[in-house]
């Protein structure tokens, strides 16, 4: 006789009393069948976040050797709803891109966002427009004193007296002497930052410094040791910054025929030195430098950093023994004791009249390229892996006002995108303000010299800074993109739990885009603010404007852009935005309650 039992079992709601013979094959066959009906972990839903209750837990993976210490001041962010208008868009056919929240790519080192000062920017902290816009931006990292100038820079004189080892005149490359125009850290020029003004300028904006110290008076100097008269100088520096400074580099673009430093004039030289600088002398020299540094830093009770000049790409026939030779003379004889190493870009071809799919092109795939580059050339020539930053970069395209463009903030999300995405310790663009030069300005703002602006007012670059900023989370996670080519997107998180994502259209039309995002339970709103050029001067117009808001003058973007209401909608119908051509969203969704 088979005695009967009950089995009891919930379908959602509903429980059910079954009678059946008590059969341990049965009963395990109809476990196994309600057990399939359980929904798998990470199943996404048709308007992006997830149906189940399962999330894949998001982990952060190890630090890259590239990023290394610059994620040591990392600091989770907080997203904070904005103020919206309820923004209608419309069904269409889309292009997909999925995000996977739990899939950590890389923990966003702020020091990515930096930014170029230099010594010509007038005292800056008696310019209330550039401190409130830099406070805005806040680039985290702000270079000084400035390109190759650090290499003529004399940051502990007066204005006009020059050290006495400190030649009058300099060689440049071809032999010829040139007036070096030094730059003194004590200057009472009333258009000229001295260094307080800077440290000053650091304190307002809440920002920090990389400190470009001057190489190339180990080269010219006259006296009988120059390398250790110019590292004595380094290192007076750092017990002056008393740790205000973490980060340090030994001069800039050395490795360049356009350096001070290159070529030098022997009959005035007294510690033997040859005419032209190599790699492997600049090697000798920084290890110097990096003892005499580091030597005042322990005195004084600091940490600090210190960066080595490094070569970008591979030579060219037509560059200068120096350049040629520089990696492999000077990553073979540092003697490990970089602690990060230093590259520039400007990306597009030298002086071209570069058009705007080119630019794009560029900022999209030279930052994998230049990080390829880097970690071969430390492999071939046995110097370890250590962070790798970009501080300094832009575009060198001219000629039809690229440089002051909207193309120019185009270009400028995409290469933070994939500088961060490419595991870059830092990268600080080139720079805050030079000059108008009929619109071959580098200067993300207007020095004043720019026909009917004022000076300090934002060139389009800046607002894509801005709001790329203002919706990136603090973790970089993946995200896929099917449909139109020239459609890249840039997810994040936020430790407080939302996505979000900057989305960039280099393609001459707009793109309508569904966002899916996998391991993410999705809040019932999403926010948005909308970026896109003007009608005027063709591909490259000097106007952006923010969700329909634009410039009260011939060029900018919208003065109110931090108070600016961004676009929302309801999730319930999916996470949908268009995105203009040649423009981006950026775009940060609610997690659920």
């Amino acid at each position: 006789m088979v005695s009967k039992r009950f089995l009891t079992f919930k379908v959602g709601h509903v429980k059910y009393r079954l009678q059946y013979p008590f059969c341990p094959v049965i009963l395990l066959a109809l476990s196994l069948c309600l057990g399939c009906s359980k929904k798998t972990s990470g199943t996404p839903s048709s308007g992006g976040g997830t149906t189940d209750t399962s999330i894949a837990p998001a982990i952060d993976p190890p630090v890259a050797k590239t990023i290394g210490f610059f994620l040591n001041d990392w600091q989770a962010k907080t997203f904070t709803a904005p103020s919206y208008k309820d923004t209608v868009v419309s069904a269409q056919s889309w292009d997909t891109v999925t995000v996977n929240a739990s899939s950590i790519i890389t923990k966003i080192p702020r020091s990515i966002f930096g930014q170029n000062g230099a010594w010509w920017m007038s005292p800056m902290v008696n310019q209330p427009l550039f401190l409130s816009q830099t406070t805005n931006l806040t680039p985290h990292i702000i270079r000084f004193p400035g390109g190759s100038s650090s290499d003529a820079y004399f940051w502990n004189e007066p204005q006009g007296v020059t050290p006495p080892d400190a030649p009058a005149t300099l060689l440049d490359l071809n032999g010829n002497p040139q007036n070096p125009g030094y730059a003194y850290g004590e200057t009472n020029l009333n258009y000229e930052a001295s260094l307080d003004n800077y440290y000053s300028m650091l304190q307002t904006t809440g920002n920090q410094g990389i400190l470009t110290v001057n190489y190339g008076y180990a080269r010219y100097g006259t006296s009988a040791n120059p390398v250790a008269a110019a590292a004595h100088l380094a290192a007076d520096w750092v017990r002056y910054d008393n740790g205000r400074t973490q980060y340090w580099e030994i001069g800039n673009e050395n490795f360049g025929s356009w350096e001070w430093g290159y070529r030098i004039d022997q009959t005035q030289n007294q510690d033997g030195q040859p005419q032209y600088l190599t790699g492997a002398l600049y090697a000798q020299h920084f290890q110097v430098f990096v003892d005499s540094m580091q030597q005042a830093a322990s005195e004084i009770g600091k940490t600090i950093y210190i960066g080595a000049v490094t070569y970008n790409t591979a030579p060219q026939s037509y560059d200068v023994p120096t350049t040629q030779t520089w990696n492999s003379g000077m990553l073979a004889g540092i003697n490990g004791k970089a602690d990060f190493y230093v590259i520039h870009n400007y990306f597009t071809p030298y002086n071209a009249n570069t058009d705007a799919a080119d630019i794009v092109s560029d900022a999209a795939t030279v930052p994998a390229q230049q990080m390829g580059f880097v970690t071969q050339q430390l492999q071939t020539y046995g110097a370890p892996v250590k962070p790798v930053v970009m501080d300094e970069w832009n575009m060198d395209a001219i000629g039809s006002d690229q440089m002051v463009s909207n193309v120019s903030g185009v270009f400028a999300d995409l290469v933070w995108g994939e500088t961060i995405k490419n595991n870059f310790g830092m990268a600080a663009r080139w720079d805050l303000e030079n000059g108008w030069s009929s619109g071959n300005d580098m200067g993300l703002y207007s020095a004043g010299d720019e026909p009917s602006i004022p000076q300090w007012s934002p060139r389009p670059s800046f607002f894509y800074m801005y709001f790329f900023q203002k919706l990136l989370g603090d973790r970089l996670v993946s995200a896929t993109v099917q449909g139109t080519a020239g459609l890249y997107a840039y997810a994040s998180t936020f430790s407080s739990g939302e996505v979000g994502t900057v989305l960039v259209n280099t393609s001459a039309t707009p793109q309508a885009v569904n966002i899916k995002i996998q391991n993410f339970r999705q809040g019932s709103n999403y926010y948005w603010y909308s970026l896109q050029g003007g009608t005027d001067n063709g591909s490259f117009s000097r106007m952006v404007f923010v969700n329909g808001d634009g410039p009260n003058a011939v060029a900018g973007g919208p003065t109110d852009y931090t108070t600016l209401q961004a676009y929302g909608a309801s999730t319930s119908a999916g996470i949908n935005v268009t995105v203009p051509s040649m423009g981006a969203v950026c775009l940060a969704v609610a997690k659920a309650n």
